[in-house]
């Protein structure tokens, strides 16, 4: 969910939980965020033109706001005045600066430890704000010892929400909302390593917030939680899948028993190639829409499972750089790129609408690896270690126990 943005709002389709679920806006499919450019809005499932609530069918729409400013430098806090310490709303911008301080130290300590595995390759960073508030840092490495691409953006903005959004949230045609104020934040990064044998791995953790439509002053404010952390590698070492498994487990046992079961189900789920019948790698978790626990618990939450990245995917990449490898081996990885893109390109909200809506096009595709490959008909032999990590993707498997 890097490529078009770091910010979704929940969609019912994907989301196994129903309970809490936020009574405005838990039928809008996606706000995509172009990490440096227009903010958008699309109603959608799954990137279909057209979508049903309540018997209503509502064409999808694209709004764009200000296009981004490059910074020099980087400020200390993307969020207003207004959301500062001396703010009246006292909780909801201890929260928002409590996020934008997680996803900036998370940012911070996920690029160091990257540049640190690769041994010399350092990220390249742009700096970026908007007239309306807000802003974000967007860093790239590329063409590395260990890494071939590697992204870790983040991103603090404002906007209003169409009326368009909040009648079809509604399902209310006759509703007449003002424009509904927002507020998003989030990290999302996809690490590509060259080894075929080293796995990438992506991971988005986003917070929202609507304040009351203009015209209904006093209205409840609503907010949610999102994300997940997966992992796509290309032959399967057993030791590191369920390594990487159990971090997961162990960030989510530490709040809520239920939660890795539901979010690993949830991932598998979602990182679906439809037309391929195959999961896009192996898992982990993914979450969206969590508005149904206490706000300081699912912040801690968000703020542990980001914290959980490196010892879930670094000693991996320790394990697996300098193995060495065959072009036959990198053939396959770069079959297994393929479809990684696919996913990324056909059913990724924040791609698709980014396409839609006027992105930049460097943030929209910053997920995509620098090479894939297609061949016709491609079967790898019954038996073999591609097939393998082939049926395992076509029937995900619990690598540890749920419990």
């Amino acid at each position: 969910m890097l490529a078009g943005g770091v910010i979704s709002a929940p969609t019912a389709t994907s989301s196994p939980l129903s309970r809490g679920r936020a009574p405005v806006l838990s039928s809008l499919a996606y706000f995509p965020l172009c990490q440096r450019g227009s903010l958008s809005f699309a109603g959608d499932r799954r990137a279909s033109p057209l979508f049903c609530r309540r018997g209503a069918v509502v064409r999808s729409q694209a709004v764009a706001i200000e296009k981004e400013v490059p910074e020099s430098e980087r400020p200390e806090t993307f969020l207003r005045e207004a959301d500062g310490p001396s703010s009246g709303n006292a909780h909801h911008s201890a929260v928002r600066a409590r996020f934008e301080k997680m996803i900036r130290d998370t940012q911070d300590a996920v690029c160091a430890a990257v540049e640190a595995a690769d041994g010399g390759a350092k990220f390249k960073e742009d700096v970026w704000s908007r007239p309306g508030g807000g802003g974000g840092i967007t860093r790239v490495l590329q063409d590395g010892a260990v890494f071939e691409k590697a992204g870790v953006n983040v991103s603090v903005v404002y906007g209003v929400m169409p009326p368009e959004a909040y009648r079809a949230a509604k399902g209310d045609a006759n509703a007449k909302p003002g424009p509904i104020p927002f507020f998003a934040a989030g990290i999302s990064s996809v690490l590509h390593p060259k080894n075929p044998f080293a796995p990438t791995l992506h991971f988005n953790y986003r917070y929202f917030e609507t304040d009351a439509p203009k015209d209904t002053p006093g209205a409840p404010r609503q907010w949610w939680f999102g994300g997940g952390t997966d992992f796509t590698p290309a032959y399967i070492f057993e030791e590191d899948v369920k390594h990487f498994h159990s971090v997961q487990k162990q960030a989510c046992n530490k709040f809520d028993p239920s939660f890795y079961p539901r979010f690993k189900k949830w991932c598998d789920d979602y990182f679906l190639v439809t037309h391929r019948g195959e999961r896009r790698g192996l898992g982990g978790i993914f979450f969206d829409d969590l508005n149904d626990y206490d706000q300081e618990m699912l912040l801690a939450f968000s703020t542990e499972c980001a914290s959980s990245v490196i010892p879930a995917y670094i000693p991996i990449i320790e394990r697996r750089k300098d193995t060495p490898f065959t072009d036959e081996h990198k053939a396959w990885q770069q079959l297994r790129r393929g479809r990684y893109v696919e996913f990324n390109l056909v059913y990724d909200r924040g791609t698709t609408f980014g396409l839609k809506t006027g992105g930049r096009i460097e943030s929209i595709l910053v997920s995509l690896p620098l090479t894939a490959r297609w061949e016709y008909d491609h079967k790898p032999e019954e038996g073999s270690e591609e097939w393998k990590l082939l049926d395992a993707c076509i029937n995900p498997k619990d690598w540890i126990d749920l419990q």
